[in-house]
């Protein structure tokens, strides 16, 4: 049981098995999933995320939060035959923590097809490498765009039409305390809009604390991992989040407040379709030359003349 101190449920007096601080209700396991399941249903309609012709795939990295997504996914949608559901696991080439087969042994357990690309394959380099080369303390910025660049690419080859993840409301939050701090009003502000070459993102978790996210991975996803990436100290994120979590236990509505002002500054609904430059070097959506080929460049020493 999570913080309930072997308390009632609020709605049928079963066993509680979670405490919502925020709330101040009491839940079993079963109010607890239907709690779970309606604020990410709601947050599909909210955003109008899953339309009828959809090739969703789950950004699966085998860890809880994107099993978790899978799972409520696939119960979801399972019995939709004008929407496809798929996994997508990108291999960094981190040793000792991420391995694909945890990823792929959810993904068959669910029932979801799954497939998986790396960096090795697709950029002829391993995170651990660039880390060998530049050192740790941007290896999380590094990682973040490569990462993104190659799980768009990879997606929008394979028809994919929604990119799922299992971003829940602790990410979110820290998203947007990580911009105020460091003063990025243009991505404070910067609206939601579709873009052509980008494949939408959907974040059904977004509005779900991450320890119900973990607690429900816990009750119905076995085996997925729960190492922490040896890289994530010296990111920026780290220290948001502790201060966020400590602030938070005085005041437990503040992460619910940060998401809805991230939410308000960037419009709430999707913008009109944008347009966006392509790169030159690789032709995705980007500016004359995108972060990643810069990225990469810069970690294989290339100079361009």
């Amino acid at each position: 049981m999570i913080g309930t101190a072997e308390m009632k449920c609020s709605k049928c007096h079963r066993e509680a098995i979670l405490y919502q601080r925020y709330s101040g209700l009491h839940l079993c396991k079963e109010h607890f999933i239907r709690d779970f399941e309606t604020k990410a249903k709601r947050a599909i309609r909210q955003h109008r995320w899953i339309e009828s012709g959809d090739t969703v795939a789950v950004g699966l990295s085998g860890g809880k939060d994107s099993s978790a997504v899978l799972f409520f996914l696939h119960r979801l949608l399972c019995e939709r035959r004008d929407v496809r559901l798929m996994a997508i696991t990108i291999d960094e080439g981190i040793c000792g923590y991420r391995n694909t087969r945890h990823a792929a042994g959810i993904a068959e357990t669910i029932g979801v097809e799954w497939v998986t690309t790396s960096f090795a394959d697709e950029y002829g380099i391993t995170l651990d490498e660039i880390v060998r080369r530049k050192g740790h303390r941007l290896s999380c910025s590094y990682c973040g765009v490569l990462r993104r660049a190659l799980m768009n690419r990879f997606a929008r080859d394979r028809g994919v039409t929604k990119l799922a993840f299992g971003f829940n409301l602790d990410d979110e939050a820290q998203s947007v305390l990580m911009n105020v701090l460091r003063g990025d009003a243009e991505r404070l502000c910067r609206p939601m809009r579709p873009v052509a070459g980008m494949v939408p993102r959907i974040k059904p978790l977004m509005y779900i604390p991450e320890r119900e996210v973990a607690l429900y991975a816990f009750l119905h996803v076995e085996g997925f991992d729960l190492a922490g990436c040896p890289y994530a100290h010296s990111a920026l994120r780290g220290d948001v989040r502790s201060l966020l979590d400590e602030y938070s236990w005085h005041h437990p509505a503040t992460k619910n407040a940060l998401v809805n002002l991230g939410e308000e500054l960037r419009g709430g609904a999707a913008a009109p379709a944008g347009t966006m430059r392509i790169c030159e070097r690789c032709g995705e959506p980007a500016g004359e030359v995108c972060r990643c080929c810069r990225i990469l460049d810069e970690v294989r020493g290339y100079r361009r003349t």
